[in-house]
């Protein structure tokens, strides 16, 4: 299975999220990056955190069903992963984090032949590369809209 123009799309939409999330975020004010300004969601550091750690994950749950047969990937919870000390710390590391890995993770998705490889995933059953991709492409969108979100009601 070769790259579609949806995957194509998709990939770009990776390799596209450093650069949008950092106009999104340069120059916001401790308070901004801090602050619980919608209930029930994520300060905007929270996310960028998890943005870098969600993607470190999946680079290397696509990395293993790339190259081993039918993996079992390890899930997390993302809710104690945003209450650990790190999550309060400036958001530079992870901006950095976010620009390297999504270069090499881009470099990976484009060198991709087989998308039907699969894995399991003890919370969501059988994943193929594929679902991999356009799960991942869709939740940095996703993020990016919860950021403006967010700073649409900084008040």
């Amino acid at each position: 299975m070769s790259n579609t123009p949806e995957r194509t799309t998709e990939i770009a939409a990776i390799g596209a999220l450093p650069d949008q999330l950092e106009a999104l975020v340069n120059g916001l004010s401790a308070l901004q990056l801090h602050t619980h300004f919608l209930a029930n969601e994520w300060t905007v550091a929270q996310n960028v955190h998890h943005l870098a750690d969600s993607h470190m994950n999946s680079f290397i749950r696509m990395k293993l069903t790339a190259t081993e047969e039918h993996p079992t990937l390890k899930p997390y919870d993302q809710d104690v992963w945003a209450a650990t000390a790190d999550y309060d710390g400036s958001i530079s590391d992870s901006l950095l984090i976010i620009r390297g890995l999504h270069a090499r993770w881009v470099r990976l998705l484009e060198s991709i032949t087989d998308w039907g490889r699969s894995a399991f995933h003890p919370e969501n059953g059988e994943m193929t590369l594929a679902t991999m991709l356009r799960y991942y492409a869709a939740h940095g969108a996703g993020h990016l809209d919860q950021i403006t979100r967010t700073l649409k009601n900084d008040q």
